[in-house]
């Protein structure tokens, strides 16, 4: 993944069942904490982009689960945009252990909306500091 953010959570006993296995759907839960932090970290809070009156909207999501996690593991999940075009945001995640393991791999859509629930493109002042974040792939262009 090109212009990757990586950020690393531990797993708790609250993450996991009761085999001390990660509950499927808290990877969700790793994963959108992440692309969080992704925007923080470049100086977007879900807090600014709603003063801009716009907020993300998940059309997509496909996990694929390649290897469980376990309670007290450190987890590594790297996010990085694939993609930009209008309202959609189209962004690659995978999560490893701390041995490097391939736990899971996600590819999320979002779509930028406004309060209505209607689709809006990201303002110019949020687009600028994403579109340097994109996959420098030739295939995808950042629109």
């Amino acid at each position: 993944m090109n212009h990757c953010h990586t950020i690393a959570y531990r797993v708790y006993f609250e993450d996991t069942d009761l085999m001390g296995i990660i509950y499927h759907g808290r990877y969700l839960y790793f994963f959108e904490r992440s692309r969080t932090e992704m925007l923080r970290d470049h100086g977007i809070s879900l807090t600014t982009l709603a003063t801009y009156d716009t907020y993300f909207a998940i059309r997509d999501a496909h996990v694929r689960y390649l290897s469980p996690g376990r309670f007290d593991d450190l987890l590594t999940i790297k996010t990085s945009i694939e993609a930009m075009k209008g309202c959609v945001i189209l962004l690659k995640q995978t999560m490893n252990n701390q041995t490097g393991t391939l736990l899971a791999e996600a590819t999320i859509q979002l779509v930028t909306v406004n309060q209505q629930l209607k689709p809006k493109r990201l303002p110019k002042e949020i687009t600028s500091v994403l579109e340097p974040l994109c996959s420098t792939d030739t295939s995808v262009r950042c629109e």
